[in-house]
């Protein structure tokens, strides 16, 4: 049963004061977010993080704000509406956007893998906002005797994408998303980037005095952590220390099954411990076989910590080879980053404060001006294409 979940009062971001600086903006938009997931959802990542920031961002600029999801929802300062199940909501979104909504001035689709086709049913502007194109994730999701389905769902995207998106601009998250929907068919004058930001970090905490190597994430197939506790086996001889794994997911149980010693698994925690763990760690570790971006690289780098990942989309914009951290481009490659900078403190400092530093180019109320700017254009956009 779709339902709208109201909105208590909750401390501002800590950069909301700069934001409700500007007031009131003289064209205030009803803007609507088509997704997967609210933030409250125990199954949340990054694509719901950066959905949140981005709803109460232009809320707070005055813009009328309505998160349409499947599941679960929370409480938030701008409107949520639950369209049902997490997989039913698809088929519901249509109805539970007439219902519930009605009408917008600019609906944004979330597009992480499964797509609502938005373009199909509304007949206003639309924005598709990206984060990462799921070509080779849709093997490594529905391998085996389900490979018609991963199959199926890989036409569906890519038809999604181009066939059935043939106007409107897309959002993509970093250069290598850009570069994935061009590879796509997706006309290059159609995509804007627009990057995710990080909060204004509080002070620095201690750094651990023994070898502490800390991975954060989705517990996922692509996440690739059991790649990373097979790898653990031929460091941790080397490093010594321990491999903390912050994050949840279904792959939980077998990946403890593999850990060896030295490994802790935490579970979810709370931002205040996520960040205390990034602060003590050595190296953020980040194996997954691709990303949007990688917002926990970022997040490590605001706490002076490189990271050591593999050279694929989405990691080759968040990381700097050699300056924020180290890509490797295969297994024995990254056993060898990850030894080198644990032992090499000096390196480790010098890359740590050079991550830092490109941090401070990524806040969450640049992200949501630059997105503000690309949903206007949007609406001109579509007015245009009418004209």
């Amino acid at each position: 049963m779709p339902q709208h979940v109201p909105s208590p009062l909750r401390a501002p971001l800590p950069w909301a004061s700069q934001q409700q600086s500007s007031a009131h903006p003289p064209h205030p938009r009803r803007i609507v977010f088509l997704a997967h997931r609210d933030l409250g959802n125990e199954a949340a990542g990054g694509s719901e993080l950066l959905v949140d920031r981005l709803a109460d961002g232009l809320t707070r600029l005055g813009h009328q704000v309505t998160l349409l999801c499947g599941g679960p929802a929370a409480y938030r300062d701008y409107r949520v509406v639950s369209a049902g199940g997490s997989y039913g909501h698809y088929l519901r979104a249509r109805s539970a956007f007439a219902r519930q909504v009605g009408d917008c001035d600019l609906l944004v689709e979330v597009c992480n893998g499964m797509p609502y086709f938005a373009p199909l049913w509304h007949r206003g502007p639309t924005l598709c906002l990206v984060n990462h194109v799921h070509t080779d994730l849709w093997p490594m999701r529905f391998g085996g005797v389900l490979a018609p389905a991963a199959r199926l769902g890989r036409r569906l995207e890519h038809w999604a994408l181009t066939g059935a998106r043939q106007r409107g601009l897309m959002v993509a998250v970093s250069p290598s998303t850009a570069q994935a929907l061009r590879g796509i068919g997706v006309e290059r004058e159609r995509i804007r980037v627009v990057h995710n930001g990080v909060e204004e970090p509080g002070p620095l905490g201690d750094r651990s005095s023994e070898p502490l190597f800390v991975a954060v994430g989705r517990l996922v197939e692509y996440k690739r952590i059991d790649l990373l506790l097979r790898l653990w086996e031929r460091v941790r001889p080397v490093t010594g220390g321990r491999l903390v794994i912050v994050g949840d997911g279904p792959e939980r149980a077998s990946l403890e099954r593999l850990a060896g010693p030295g490994v802790e698994f935490v579970g979810h925690v709370s931002e205040a411990e996520k960040h205390r763990l990034l602060c003590a760690a050595w190296l953020l570790l980040h194996p997954s076989a691709v990303e949007g971006w990688g917002l926990v690289v970022t997040e490590a780098a605001t706490r002076e910590t490189p990271t050591v990942g593999f050279d694929v989309p989405g990691l080759r914009d968040s990381v700097v080879d050699g300056e924020t951290g180290l890509l490797a481009a295969g297994e024995s490659s990254f056993a060898a980053a990850w030894c080198t900078l644990a032992l090499s403190g000096h390196r480790r400092e010098l890359m740590g404060k050079a991550a830092r530093d490109r941090a401070a180019r990524y806040r969450w109320d640049r992200t949501v001006r630059q997105f503000l700017a690309v949903a206007s254009e949007a609406v001109r956009w579509d007015g245009r294409r009418d004209a």
